[in-house]
């Protein structure tokens, strides 16, 4: 089965808006069409992100809401350990959370809008494509 990461910023698209192919991509997840890898640090950056004041009124959830969707997120996602942290491999510190994610739970995918933030996945086989792009496969 497919496996893939999914970036922060895939997650806020997708809570902002039930209609794009970013919240399309989470329904994908709840129906088992691919494997969602996440890391303890990447799940955290999640929750740090997703219940920032500005993405909870842009997003029109509340604290518990979006806790809520984490909480039920984390079930369907599978559990990636870090046994080996590749860094730096990118420009941008943020996002080598990400790639490590990807590198260790062997992910064919990096789903992201910072596309080219992660040139280097390519190195490890792991092809980086934006939301629609993934649901243009997934069908």
């Amino acid at each position: 089965m497919l496996r893939a990461v999914i970036d922060t910023n895939i997650l806020i698209k997708a809570r902002r808006s039930r209609s794009g192919a970013s919240n399309a991509l989470l329904r994908a997840v709840n129906e088992g069409a691919f494997r969602m890898l996440v890391s303890v640090p990447l799940f955290l950056e999640y929750e740090a992100v997703l219940t920032r004041p500005e993405h909870l009124m842009a997003s029109g959830l509340t604290e518990r809401q979006a806790l809520g969707f984490l909480d039920y997120l984390a079930g369907l996602v599978e559990p990636v350990r870090l046994h080996y942290l590749w860094r730096p491999q990118l420009s941008d510190v943020a996002d080598e959370m990400v790639l490590e994610t990807a590198i260790n739970g062997r992910a064919d995918w990096i789903v992201t809008f910072n596309t080219r933030h992660f040139g280097a996945a390519v190195r490890f086989g792991i092809e980086t494509i934006w939301p629609d792009e993934a649901m243009r496969r997934l069908r």
